[in-house]
């Protein structure tokens, strides 16, 4: 498997991880507040979280706070560094606050276990230094941004093992002293152009951007295109850029339509930045970004400009040896299972993703709904914790193809008593409306589930396991209409404000099924049951098959991908491995409607079991 950058919308060539084993020590009680108090007795693999197996340690109690320590010599790769240059170290992610010391100086924090952060550490980076890290999880805080993790030691209900400390990649990358600060892409169908946005650290009069874009390869053979679709250099009159690159000027629909991305298209546009000064290369960096436009119209979700019938299934991104961690293999896997399936998109459910299964998914073509972790209290401490992280989360990952939906709640979690407490509604209502400020070219749905008020998909967990039911509830607008207004399936009032069933929104069912395939070996819940592969595969015909006779539905998600501890309603178990006929799951999610489709020969049999840590599992 090759090597993905962890950031993969900016990269350089200079850099390298530093994961893998590390000095651990846990801090049950969050007593030390400096390394040098702190007696490092066992090790760990990072970025794998102490809870987990493949971590090395396995920890089974709770613990506030753990501390990571281990010797970085980066002086042989960063020989030949230029004068001025400068090494950053970045974190992927690190459950929940972080510090971090350099040869016993403290260098930076950071308060959010879901989004990146970085550190200029070039002062330290010319010899061999000592790196620490102390990260902080309050197991009892509800009020802090937890997503599905158990606030319990015995996993219970909807809620799993804890995942605390780092667990995504750290890394080290070597920059010019001028260089390329950030570099988003933004798409523009109006224009068949693309906006660039990028900030210059170290900026100086005269400097210049050179922006490249391509197409690889011949995808668009036939087309009368050029390789290169833009080549423009632009001087800078201030630290920052913001131009419209056109990509096509005029020209016929079918070589317009060759530059779209879509799941049955997944076409992505190489981008290449360099900043320059007197003809000399300041600094490179390269992405892509794609065509495409996501919009609402008329009742319907609409992907480049038609009518777009999503089907979605919940992922929770957990895995039983590693938690949220995963390898960029099994990051792959899971998007092309997903595909392979009959998905066109997920639900990342209570998880923001790592970048690096983002780029698999802009790659091979899925939709990805992404969602903020919940807390569960709403406190003042909430609501600067769940907006800064959010916010943080918007911003990193806008520029990936495959989001096309932002989700800042899930079923009123920690948000509570949406019909009666005016604070929780003005959160959510300030939530929706800053991530439709920060990104204004997705929806935004901004409780998902029920009590749905500001939105801009009117969404329904609906958990029955009744085919007729479903048919009853959502076959015709009349009765979308009724359902709305008067059913509660979730024990909730879907509507905060009945004028919205009349706002011809698009309205989807947002997660039903959860059919749980349970044996006397394989004990656990889900929402209805089965006890062998034919009941379970019929089942779920039943319900896909009444789902896409609700042609007004603007899409679904189905609950869930894999089973995830205690829950055994995925479709797939824990391992990965499809628990009915994979062929008539596929089918049925599909449905009859739906006359796009994906040619399966272009993707790898995911079914095959190639990774070794799947092979080796129990049947």
């Amino acid at each position: 498997m090759q090597k993905i950058h962890p950031r993969p919308l900016m990269q350089r060539n200079q850099w390298f991880d530093l994961d893998g084993t590390w000095a651990f020590a846990l801090d049950s009680g969050a007593v030390h507040l400096h390394p040098h108090t702190v007696d490092f007795d066992r090790q760990i693999t990072v970025p794998y979280p102490p809870e987990s197996v493949a971590s090395g340690i396995h920890l089974q109690a709770h613990g506030r706070a753990v501390w990571y320590q281990r010797t970085v010599d980066c002086s042989q790769e960063w020989a030949a560094a230029n004068a001025g240059e400068r090494t950053l170290l970045h974190f992927g992610a690190v459950d929940y606050c972080a510090t971090v010391w350099i040869n016993g100086q403290q260098v930076t924090q950071h308060s959010g276990g879901h989004t990146s952060f970085s550190v200029d550490i070039t002062p330290f980076a010319a010899a061999p230094f000592e790196l620490t890290v102390r990260a902080e999880d309050d197991p009892l805080a509800l009020d802090q941004p937890r997503g599905k993790q158990d606030w319990l030691v015995e996993p219970h209900s909807i809620w799993y093992p804890r995942t605390t400390g780092i667990w995504q990649t750290v890394w080290l990358e070597r920059v010019p002293a001028a260089a390329v600060q950030s570099l988003e892409f933004e798409p523009d169908l109006n224009t068949w152009g693309v906006h660039v946005r990028l900030q210059v650290a170290g900026f100086r009069p005269g400097m210049k951007a050179r922006v490249v874009l391509k197409v690889a390869g011949t995808v668009l053979e036939g087309t009368g295109l050029e390789e290169v679709l833009a080549d423009d250099i632009y001087t800078l009159s201030s630290p920052e850029l913001h131009r419209v690159i056109p990509l096509l000027d005029g020209g016929i629909d079918s070589h317009r339509n060759g530059l779209l991305w879509s799941p049955e298209h997944p076409q992505l546009i190489d981008a290449s930045v360099e900043l320059l000064q007197g003809g000399e290369v300041l600094d490179h960096v390269t992405g892509y970004t794609a065509l495409r436009s996501v919009t609402i119209e008329q009742g319907r979700f609409l992907l480049n400009g038609s009518p777009y019938p999503l089907r979605l299934v919940l992922d929770q991104g957990y895995w039983p040896e590693s938690l949220m961690t995963a390898t960029a293999e099994q990051h792959r896997t899971d998007v092309e299972l997903t595909r392979r399936l009959g998905f066109n998109g997920v639900r990342k459910h209570q998880k923001l993703e790592d970048p690096r299964y983002l780029y698999w998914a802009d790659r091979l073509g899925l939709l990805v709904w992404a969602e903020m972790p919940s807390a569960y209290r709403l406190s003042d401490r909430s609501i600067h914790a769940i907006t800064k992280e959010w916010l943080e989360a918007v911003q990193r990952d806008r520029g990936h193809p495959c989001i096309v939906a932002w989700v800042p709640f899930n079923e009123s979690w920690g948000v509570p008593d949406l019909t009666r407490r005016n604070r929780s509604r003005t959160f959510v209502r300030a939530l929706y409306n800053l991530t439709r400020t920060l990104d204004p070219t997705r929806p935004v749905i901004g409780n998902d589930g029920w009590e749905n008020d500001a939105t801009d998909i009117l969404t329904i967990h609906d958990y029955t396991p009744d085919s007729d039911v479903i048919l009853e509830r959502y076959s015709s607008r009349e009765r979308i209409r009724e359902t709305l207004l008067h059913a509660r399936p979730g024990g909730r009032n879907l509507l905060l404000d009945p004028a919205l069933a009349d706002q011809n929104l698009p309205v989807m069912i947002t997660e039903f099924g959860g059919i749980a395939y349970i044996t006397d070996a394989k004990r656990g819940w889900g929402y209805s049951h089965a006890n062998d592969d034919e009941t379970f595969t019929a089942h779920y015909e039943s319900l896909l098959g009444a789902v896409h006779e609700c042609a007004h539905i603007a899409g679904f998600c189905y609950t869930q991908l894999t089973d995830t501890f205690q829950e055994k309603n995925g479709l797939l178990d824990e391992y990965r491995r499809p628990k009915g006929d994979a062929a008539r799951l596929m089918l049925a999610t599909r449905g009859p409607r739906d006359a796009r489709t994906v040619d399966e020969t272009l993707i790898p049999d995911p079914f095959g079991y190639s990774l070794e840590w799947q092979a080796k599992q129990p049947l």
